[in-house]
């Protein structure tokens, strides 16, 4: 049975932007398409390691030679595009806490969306023993030490965790630390692993 549980946020609990968000980020950017949703992952890292959000909207505008018309609607719509949850997720959370394993969250998230996250879903976040999250820390997935201090602030070594992510290139890294690391398929895919 793994005690030390450490989840991914987006892509595993929260759920990812809806086709609704991108369409409505990308009429407010008056850019609509890859080049701009390039743009807008390129310079992500350092948004999510804690770059304020006038200086990341000011890199993506400046990679596109572009001007936002409105960055504040813009930011907004951005936020509210991370906001929603997978209730199956969420009820696992629970369960698992219920159950008393040592649960941990690791997310790339940038300063501006964790109020508002916790805010709305203060509850069942409260279940993990620790958040860590990159705009605290000032690293973002793939970078080694955030998997490293995710398990100091646990109280554990990166040996102890099994820790569950979306992304290939986050479970290669958190691997590479010593983690037990799975890509993230799905509830069930986690209820066998813990078991």
């Amino acid at each position: 049975m793994s005690d030390v549980i450490v989840f991914d946020l987006y892509g595993v609990i929260a759920r990812t932007q809806t086709p609704e968000a991108v369409r409505r980020i990308e009429e407010l950017a008056g850019a609509p398409g890859p080049a701009f949703w390039d743009a807008y992952w390129a310079c992500r890292p350092a948004y999510d390691a804690g770059q304020e959000s006038a200086s990341y909207w000011a890199d993506v505008a400046g990679l596109l030679g572009v001007t936002f018309p409105d960055v504040a609607a813009l930011n907004e719509a951005d936020l509210d595009s991370w906001t929603e949850v997978d209730d199956d997720m969420v009820a696992l959370v629970g369960e698992l806490a219920d159950e008393g394993r040592t649960l941990g969250l690791l997310s790339n998230i940038i300063g501006d969306l964790v109020p508002r996250f916790e805010a709305r879903h203060g509850g069942w976040l409260a279940r993990f023993d620790a958040r860590v999250y990159s705009c605290d820390i000032g690293v973002a997935k793939p970078d080694p030490r955030a998997y490293e201090i995710c398990a100091e602030r646990l109280g554990v070594t990166p040996a102890d965790v099994l820790f569950f992510d979306d992304s290939e290139r986050n479970v290669r890294a958190a691997r590479a630390t010593g983690m037990r690391a799975e890509l993230f398929t799905s509830r069930s895919q986690v209820r066998t692993l813990v078991a």
